[in-house]
């Protein structure tokens, strides 16, 4: 299951040095809701070596303007504190693994 970051633990996390991807979405976005199973299948298959979460941009908002969402979905990848993709849309599996793959 995708970990869930809230502008209090988000920071935290991504500074911990580990590779981290934060899912930006809300509940009533339909492409959101698509990308959604995928993000919660390689939250599970990469357990342990990334952490791989869901950000709600309707219960929280610190994160989103930090790093610029504006559009929803969008998911940043990180690798030691640093971003270093941006996905904005939905994607296929294969895509999105391929991105959490680089950050390893």
């Amino acid at each position: 299951m995708a970990f869930v970051f809230t502008d209090e633990n988000a920071a935290q996390e991504i500074e911990s040095g580990r590779p981290v991807v934060v899912d930006f979405w809300a509940e009533w976005c339909g492409p959101c809701k698509a990308v959604a199973p995928i993000v919660d299948q390689l939250a599970t298959e990469y357990e342990g070596r990334v952490l791989i979460g869901k950000y709600d941009v309707d219960e929280g908002t610190d994160l989103a303007v930090d790093f610029g969402v504006r559009n929803i979905p969008t998911i940043l990848f990180f690798k030691d504190g640093k971003m270093v993709d941006r996905q904005v849309g939905s994607s296929s599996y294969d895509d999105l693994k391929a991105k959490v793959d680089a950050l390893l």
